[in-house]
């Protein structure tokens, strides 16, 4: 089976036969995935009135277990955006009574974002519909396949979410 990738690696190797293109196999296509992946998780938020970047922060406050709170550092840890952006992001969200802003009863000058019954529904809700649209894009591989797959791509991903700082 013959896909848009091997086309464009069989022009570049006639074009230019001095270059080594082999990473284009590879790369080129978990480019156009990954430019799949972010149709469908559109999709699958939007069915949810949900932008990807909320979609983020709520299921950060989701995973991180009851009672469903991180302070806005932690909140910035996991989902690698400025403080600025993430104040606005915490701003809007509590505006759509998703997430609310309480003391922090450890540290009197800080608060610690919660996430609401709302949000949490959404969240699990978008959460569900996500995996649905993942679901369908890996259906043509077997169950030991997609586990090689994801070993393989954690072989290249560790590195960078290893760096320091």
């Amino acid at each position: 089976m013959e896909d848009e990738v091997d086309r464009l690696v069989a022009a570049w190797r006639r074009e230019r036969p001095d270059l080594d293109v082999e990473p284009l196999e590879v790369l080129s296509r978990v480019s156009r995935l990954a430019r799949h992946l972010d149709r469908a998780r559109r999709i699958a938020f939007s069915e949810h009135e949900l932008e990807p970047w909320e979609f983020d922060v709520l299921t950060a406050l989701r995973r991180a277990g009851a009672p469903y709170q991180l302070s806005p550092g932690q909140l910035l840890t996991q989902t690698l955006v400025t403080s600025g952006t993430m104040t606005n992001r915490i701003d809007r969200l509590a505006k759509k009574g998703l997430v609310q802003r309480e003391p922090d009863p450890s540290d009197r000058r800080g608060v610690l974002v919660r996430l609401t019954g709302e949000g949490q529904d959404r969240a699990d809700q978008a959460l569900a519909g996500l995996l649905a649209q993942e679901r369908a894009i890996l259906a043509e591989l077997s169950a030991a396949q997609r586990a090689e797959l994801a070993a393989l791509l954690r072989q290249l991903t560790a590195p960078f979410d290893n760096v320091p700082g």
